[in-house]
């Protein structure tokens, strides 16, 4: 069969093998953000800014359903310089979560946050630079201090996996709002079609997690894999920032009404963390503001515990599974580690078919 005819049949359903996705929708939309209207008539002859107008700050999202879809369809977003690349294959070209997911026939919306990726249109202005950072970044994802790697690492190895990664990293073309990107999530569920979703953040996404659910009663679950910053708490409850030697200064948490934390505590949530994590202070200031972050993250899920909420923290290494860097769900074990997001949905009854 030529490839053209094997694509065509596979987009058709026609194949039986069991590595096949089937997909019976799938397109892409743009969800929430904002238009700054013309101050004045538009002359098509004489073009000004006062006379034009800029729709931005809203999200890109491409969704797939397959086969046989289960209710709850999951939304994703990324975290900082990422898109939702970072959900697709993983750098050694192996499945990555998007994939993994349809095959266990959830639906998957994968998001560009505002000013991101394929929803780069922003409303405010950003300056770009390039400068060189990679360096950085691998210390700061866990990966080892460049160049070399931390012993054990599950990230993929060789150096074609290594520059896949670094080109999968993208500039923000405007501030990152917590609140906006939260607003930009309930809308893609909103405009999704379903009555609900389940939301998975990670890194710097996490916060638009948190501020989705205050935003929106359609998102029936939240799992963040390794939120780095935005914690919310109750007005008067807010722990105080936890002292570390990053290149980030002391850890700090947010506070928002009661009123408003009091949505987190009517669904579930999971937060995952990797390994490299030191238990005590250390002075690799990549690490130790990992141990700042898992310190906060369980203040955060004991204050949603506290509220009579259901959240918790696992940190892998605490259940058996070693060597994960920032990226847990892109890794060489990513199949083992995307099993304990399988099983939080089952055991939170978040797994059933649609009728």
């Amino acid at each position: 069969m030529c490839a053209a005819a094997l694509c065509a049949a596979l987009l058709a359903g026609c194949s039986s093998s069991a590595d096949t996705i089937t997909l019976t929708a799938q397109g892409a939309y743009a969800a929430g953000g904002s238009v700054i209207e013309a101050k004045e008539p538009y002359d098509p002859y004489h073009p000004k800014a006062e006379g034009m107008s800029l729709h931005g700050d809203h999200v890109s999202v491409l969704y797939q359903i397959p086969e046989h879809a289960r209710a709850l369809p999951v939304f994703m977003l990324h975290g900082a310089g990422q898109s939702a690349r970072t959900y697709m294959s993983t750098p050694d070209g192996r499945d990555g979560l998007q994939n993994i997911l349809l095959k266990h026939d959830y639906a998957v919306y994968l998001i560009d946050g505002p000013r991101r990726g394929q929803a780069g249109r922003s409303t405010v202005p950003a300056e770009l630079t390039a400068s060189p950072d990679n360096e950085f970044w691998y210390g700061q994802f866990r990966m080892g201090l460049y160049p070399e790697r931390y012993t054990g690492s599950q990230f993929p190895e060789g150096s074609k996996a290594l520059e896949q990664f670094f080109r999968q990293m993208t500039p923000a073309t405007g501030s990152y709002d917590a609140v906006l990107s939260g607003e930009g999530i309930a809308a893609a569920i909103e405009d999704s079609g379903f009555d609900g979703g389940i939301v998975i953040t990670h890194s710097q996404g996490g916060s638009a997690g948190w501020q989705a659910a205050m935003i929106s009663d359609k998102i029936k679950a939240i799992a963040s894999y390794e939120p780095g910053s935005g914690f919310v708490f109750p007005e008067g409850e807010v722990p105080a920032p936890i002292a570390n030697h990053s290149f980030f200064g002391d850890f700090a948490a947010e506070a928002v009404p009661l009123e408003d934390f009091m949505a987190l505590t009517r669904i579930p949530i999971v937060i995952y963390y990797g390994d490299f994590i030191p238990k005590a202070e250390s002075d690799n200031p990549h690490t130790d503001y990992w141990r700042a972050a898992v310190k906060m993250a369980r203040e955060f899920a004991a204050c949603i515990n506290r509220h009579g909420g259901h959240a918790q923290v696992i940190e892998l290494p605490d259940v058996g599974i070693h060597g994960n860097t920032h990226f847990m769900f892109a890794e060489r074990n990513n199949a083992e580690v995307i099993d304990q997001l399988l099983s939080f949905f089952a055991q939170n009854k978040l797994d059933a078919k649609a009728k």
